[in-house]
Parts: structure tokens; sequence; C-alpha cells
């Protein structure tokens, strides 16, 4: 596969799922129109989450470690793990938002602003992240080392910026479910 149709895949990879969140988020989609019948397992997927965003965030961070002692072997299968679980977290975040479960945070004062700031700049740069991600894969998994690099200056800071507030979202937002 060349380049080029490479591109043109990853960018519609990630114009999809970008789509498919933003129509979520708006509420436009709910396919448990009677919140009697959505499955009780749904209701434990934001714990799921979170703990595979903790997950992701720590392999992340061994990632790095490894491939700073010249270990790419165990880099990139740390890589491809933290990639295969964040995958797995987009399909329980899809299940759990296209249920029309409505989440609120409850908090008043100063820590209303923060938490906002927190889910906005984890909301902007989990849409942005993906592309960067994608595209590093590629040139890593082409040993294209230095483009490689040049990618992963900017999307591994995201990503694990994303992985960690993920967490943090989850852990202020949590004692305000009331599902």
């Amino acid at each position: 596969m060349n380049d080029k149709l490479i591109a043109r895949i990853i960018t519609g990879i990630s114009i999809f799922v970008l789509i498919v969140v933003v129509i979520l988020q708006s509420k436009v989609l709910n396919i448990f129109p009677d919140k009697s019948t959505i499955p009780n397992w749904v209701f434990s997927l934001p714990k799921l989450n979170a703990i595979i965003n903790g997950t992701c965030s720590v392999l992340l961070l061994l990632s790095l470690y490894f491939i700073k002692k010249k270990d790419i072997s165990t880099h990139k299968k740390l890589n491809i793990t933290t990639f295969i679980l964040s995958s797995l977290f987009l399909v329980s975040y899809i299940i759990f938002h296209a249920t029309g479960i409505k989440t609120a945070f409850g908090g008043t004062g100063p820590i209303r602003t923060v938490y906002y700031f927190i889910l906005i700049s984890h909301i902007i740069l989990a849409a942005i992240v993906l592309p960067l991600v994608l595209f590093s894969f590629q040139k890593g998994l082409q040993m294209q080392v230095e483009k490689h690099r040049k990618l992963v200056r900017w999307s591994y800071p995201i990503w694990l910026y994303v992985t960690i507030t993920g967490v943090v979202v989850y852990l202020m937002i949590s004692p305000y479910y009331t599902f």
C-alpha cells in the first residue's frame, strides 16, 4: 500500500470517528430510548473506560522508558497493546453514549471551571490525537524512524494527556452519576 492511500484511509477513519462521536455527544442517536431497556453492564462502562485510560497512561510511560533504553521490540509491543486498548475504549465509549444516558457535572465554584477546562481540552485533543497516532504508527511500523520521531513529538504528549485526563474527568464526574 502506498503512502497516499494510507493517508486517505487514516483521514477517512479519523473523520468517521469524529462524526460518530459528535453525533453521540449531541444525543441525536439513542439506540435505547427507554432507559429501562439499557442492559445493566452498560452502566459500568465509564469505570471500565477510566481503567482502560489509566492502563494506557502507564503503558505509554513504559513505552517511552523502553525506547529511551533502545528496546524497540518492547516499545513496539507496548504501543500496539496501548493502541488496541484505546480502540476498545473507543468502542466502549460509543456504546455508552449511544444509549443516551445523560451525565452532568454537579460541582460548583472554581472546581466547575477546572472540570470544564480539563473536559474541553480532553475532548479537543482526543479529536486531534487519532490521526496523529495512526500516522505515527504507520511511520513506526514502516521503520521510517525520523518521520516517526517528528510525529511522536506531537502525538505522544497529546495521547498521554488524553489518557490521563480521561481518568481525571471520570473521577471528577462519577460522584454525580444518577444511574
